[in-house]
């Protein structure tokens, strides 16, 4: 039995007693100050893990300006600020043991479109590709392109000034910064933008810290120009931080470039207006093949010459992991036997100028094709969607990286090296050679356009020989790039790599960028120990060998880490904090914008949790049994009474997932979390009693057997009494289905349908046209006209339709955690479709979550058991179905799970539709928010409905004679249309069944 868990990490007086006094002030933000919040801010996509006192999520400008105004009092003077957006970076940027301000969760509005005039203002948290999606429609977008553009934040793009695909023609995200608004820590607003020389002046002469600012940076650029000019790199990809370089240009003196990369050291930006771009009117893309990736590198300044939009080059490594990933479908047509590959973009508003530079790369690569170094092949495509699946790859090349095999995993320390692009070749050469000497594999990849390479060394960061390899490889790193003319951190910023700015600005700009910390921040207090201290202190700045995840994660024992091995496997990408409603990855954490409900937070809760486990004694609690009734009830009673266990934490977490699997496939590391939830419960309850709840819903497919076999009319008419009704609410259920009626057993036996006999598999010259019907305990019981039209479907189409009674599948057993009588109930169930399998028919199941249960949780136990979902096989048989004499236009609305776990299973319907002359619209859309259990439980009702208004509540049509033509697979999906909308879509199999047939 695992024992209560208590928590080595507490807050300080200071900060509790700052917490409580905030609570009395205006703000309107939430505090959290609960341990589970503050392990999720503890880590970002870097090797770092810094747990910090507090989190605040302020949800206006004015918050922030009350919790500064509150700290600048001398009770809280010591406690320190770090804002955070996305949690993307890779360097700790935003990690802190201070106060963390979280500006994504509440400040992520869409102030102002200007587009007469160009521009938009946002609040800090709005995401990248929310804004661009908002501008779509009008043209126009905001430039800089980030891998992770799903997450990443503008407050956390101008704090790093960030920057990606493209960045030779749209530059940093400070090219495109018009004016911003920030706080800095006595609670004082300021705003900044382009200003005139006069302007200037009367700036400076403005009194109190504002005035200082701008006599401070002008005096610091204008008193060392020649010293810029000569320190700082000439090169595309340009020096991030404090950046004296540009803070002259043609729109006169620019505060924000200040600002803009300071990675939250000088200000908390509130409001930014940004300048908005005209989308180009056409694109071509060439994917060009090479032999390997010294020639894709050489070939980059050849590339140049045609002046493309972006050039960004991809490695074997990364190549032979999208070979094993879901994603390769899409692309696999257009890399084929490639080992590595440059995709180069070309953009443009005139047509002919687009091909003429399109026609010169070809005739290029056709004439060099086949020689030694040259191109292997190509693919040119102007296809939008095409592009956009080409550049999907490259984005996810982080991610790809993520799932190689073994201790050793591809980490950020030296990730965003940076020279002049005449010089990158060469680099390389010198940078590969640098790994070789320590044996270590890496993968490369990045923008060759503009110099910059991605190179992501394998470690084990729990083995601490691996870890001290951080300090040794990044010195030589540093001396190679300065060698080069370049830059150690092109895009990602510095974080913990800070205490190299001196080397690469000199001693006295170095000072003076001290000189500008100390005017905006001259106690430390945000950020503290990033790119700079305050001059006049002496604070250190931070340390590269600070707290990493390893030496967190090396505490807990190899037995327990291999039981739970994909949450130790997440590396912090953050591509589950995905917020756009046509994704179904992950359904609750867009509904509660929680980062604790998001796969990256539940990873992180358990690996904790396996932490304090094996600190709290050397017993092996994971391999013990549970505790007997009494010893679960006293532990039970005495959690209710208060008594904290840091298991509460971590049930909480998990219980709002909806176990839809999309994680196990979305995920780029492909985090299993329901799998995951499915362990812990089963280990948590070992100590705490189940609620009743659990085992009526864990025991529903029997249920409904029963229920269904000997009084389903009386079950029914017991639904609707008050009575039954207030018991269920006391058991936390709402709206349990009803029983069909007449049931599948009654219509199938009038039909004088066969049932499967085992001892009587059919003749052979039958068996070419038999087909098994595998029923499961949702269709059948509860949605029976799908199953009976299914029935006369295949009846129809010539197969000889031997029907199988419902198979206990054990699904709700596992996804609460009954994981020993999951196992009871799966071993019989899979002799059983052993047995099935054995008459070599075809075994076809109707409902998606089923299936696909048969097929992956069933997988531990030997090969996937080969039931095929309707459309797989109906696609086999397309000659059968006869022709429709119809126009109308169908839309399905897939199933999250059957989307993830059966990619193909969506495009596989519209082949069918198409064959039988049928049109099918795949409307890209979300988690309906039911998820089978999850929507019944009573606390989970207002979540549920929040997630399936974000995409089916929008999509679904209002008008009755539209409803019959929206179709959807999967039982949890109709019944969550049918409670919130009234009406319940159709399967495909019924729109087949009733249009073809009758």
């Amino acid at each position: 039995m695992i024992p209560r868990v208590s928590l080595q990490s507490t807050l300080s007086i200071e900060v509790e007693q700052f917490l409580k006094r905030l609570e009395h002030t205006p703000f309107a933000g939430e505090i959290r100050a609960d341990f589970a919040s503050r392990l999720l801010a503890s880590t970002d996509n870097s090797i770092y893990q810094i747990v910090p006192q507090a989190v605040l999520h302020p949800r206006t400008a004015e918050d922030v300006v009350q919790v500064f105004q509150l700290a600048a009092q001398p009770a809280f003077q010591s406690i320190t600020f770090s804002p955070r957006g996305g949690g993307t970076g890779t360097n700790g940027q935003s990690l802190s043991s201070g106060i963390i301000l979280d500006c994504s969760k509440y400040m992520r509005q869409i102030l102002e479109v200007n587009l007469a005039e160009g521009w938009v203002r946002v609040q800090p948290g709005v995401v990248l590709d929310q804004l661009n999606t908002h501008l779509r429609a009008d043209g126009v977008f905001f430039a800089p392109n980030l891998s992770p553009s799903s997450r990443a934040t503008l407050g956390g793009m101008i704090n790093t000034d960030a920057c990606g695909k493209g960045s030779r023609i749209y530059g940093r995200t400070s090219d495109h910064i018009l004016e911003l608004t920030w706080v800095l820590t006595d609670g004082t607003v300021g705003s900044s933008s382009a200003i005139s020389g006069e302007q200037l002046s009367q700036q400076k002469a403005s009194p109190g810290r504002l005035g200082q600012i701008y006599h401070q940076v002008d005096e610091s650029v204008t008193q060392h120009q020649e010293l810029i000019a000569q320190q700082f790199p000439k090169m595309p990809r340009f020096l991030t931080g404090y950046n004296l370089a540009k803070v002259y240009g043609t729109r006169g003196f620019d505060l924000n470039r200040i600002l803009a990369g300071s990675e939250g050291t000088l200000a908390v930006i509130t409001e930014a207006k940004l300048k908005l771009t005209p989308i180009p009117h056409h694109k071509v893309m060439f994917v060009i093949h090479y032999g390997c990736f010294d020639d894709a590198l050489n070939a980059a300044q050849s590339l140049l010459n045609h002046a493309p939009a972006a050039i960004e080059t991809i490695d074997d490594t990364i190549l032979e992991l999208a070979r094993q990933n879901e994603i390769y479908d899409a692309v696999k047509d257009f890399i084929g036997e490639a080992r590595s590959i440059n995709l180069v973009e070309f953009v443009s508003d005139d047509l002919a100028t687009l091909q003429a530079r399109a026609d010169q790369l070809q005739q290029q690569i056709e004439q060099m094709s086949g020689q030694a170094g040259q191109p292997t092949g190509y693919y040119c495509t102007g296809d939008a969607l095409e592009i956009q699946a080409l550049w999907e790859l490259r984005k996810r090349g982080v991610g790809l990286l993520g799932n190689r095999t073994g201790p050793r995993k591809p980490v950020a320390f030296v990730e965003d090296t940076a020279v002049p692009p005449a010089h990158l070749a060469s680099y390389v050469q010198d940078f590969q050679a640098l790994l070789d000497r320590y044996g270590l594999d890496y993968a490369m990849f990045g923008h060759v356009d503009v110099g910059c390479l991605h190179v992501r060394p394998a470690l084990d960061l729990q083995a601490p020989q691996d870890e001290s390899l951080i300090r040794e490889i990044s010195d030589q790193v540093v001396a190679l790039v300065r060698q080069y003319g370049g830059v150690m951190w092109a895009e990602h910023g510095r974080g913990f790599r800070s205490e190299y700015t001196i080397e690469f600005f000199g001693e006295t700009l170095y000072q003076e960028l001290r000189k500008i910390k100390a005017v905006f921040d001259p106690d430390n207090r945000l950020n503290p120990g990033k790119i700079v201290t305050p001059l006049g202190t002496d604070d250190p700045v931070v340390s590269l060998e600070s707290p990493m995840r390893g030496q967190f994660d090396r505490q807990v024992p190899e037995p327990w880490q291999s039981a739970y091995q994909v949450a130790f496997s997440c590396n912090g990408n953050g591509a589950c904090f995905n917020t756009a409603p046509e994704q179904v990855m992950c359904p609750s954490y867009q509904g509660a914008l929680d980062r604790i409900h998001s796969p990256k937070g539940r990873a992180m809760l358990l690996r904790e949790w396996l932490r304090l486990l094996a600190n709290s004694s050397s017993d092996s609690y994971l391999e013990q049994s549970a505790g007997n009734i009494l010893v679960k009830l006293w532990h039970t009673l005495a959690k209710a009474a208060g008594r904290y266990d840091y298991s509460q934490e971590v049930y909480d977490g998990l219980h709002g997932c909806l176990s839809c699997k999309a994680c196990a496939t979305q995920c780029p590391i492909h985090v299993d979390i329901p799998s995951l939830k499915a362990q812990f419960l089963h280990r948590y309850y070992g100590r705490y009693l189940r609620s009743h709840r659990d085992y009526l819903m864990g025991h529903i497919e029997t249920l409904a057997q029963w229920q269904a076999a000997w009084f389903p009319a009386v079950t029914n008419v017991l639904l609707q009494t008050s009575l039954v009704q207030a018991l269920l609410r006391m058991a936390g259920i709402v709206d349990a289905p009803s029983i069909s009626l007449p049931t599948v057993a009654a219509s199938l036996a009038a039909r004088d349908a066969a049932t499967v006999d085992l001892d009587k598999p059919p003749h052979t010259e039958e068996s070419h046209n038999s087909v098994v019907l595998l029923l499961d305990n949702f269709s059948c019981f509860y949605e029976a006209p799908l199953v009976l039209a299914t029935y006369d479907l295949l009846t129809q189409l010539g197969f000889q339709v031997q029907v199988s009674p419902p198979p206990v599948s054990g699904k709700p057993l596992h996804v609460l955690g009954f994981l020993d009588r999951f196992e009871s109930v799966a071993q019989q169930t899979r002799i059983y479709l052993e047995q099935l399998q054995s008459m070599e028919l075809p075994i076809i199941g109707i409902e998606p979550s089923i299936v696909l249960t048969f097929r992956d949780e069933y997988a531990q136990w030997g090969q996937p058991l080969p039931v095929q979902l309707p459309q797989e096989f109906l696609l086999q048989h397309l000659e059968r179905l006869p022709k429709a004499d119809i126009s109308t236009a169908y839309t399905l609305l897939g199933h999250c799970t059957e989307r993830t776990l059966a990619p193909a299973s969506q495009t596989q319907w519209q082949q069918i539709f198409a064959a039988a002359g049928l049109s099918l619209k795949l409307e890209s859309v979300g988690c309906c928010g039911m998820a089978g259990l999850y929507g019944h439980e009573r606390e989970h009702l207002d979540t549920s409905r929040s997630i399936y208004d974000l995409s089916w509540g929008l999509l679904l049509p209002n008008k009755r004679q539209e409803r019959q033509h929206y179709l959807a697979t999967g039982f949890s999906c109709r019944s969550q249309v049918q409670r919130f909308a009234g009406w319940r879509p159709q399967h495909p199999l019924q729109v087949l069944q009733a249009t073809l047939c009758s």
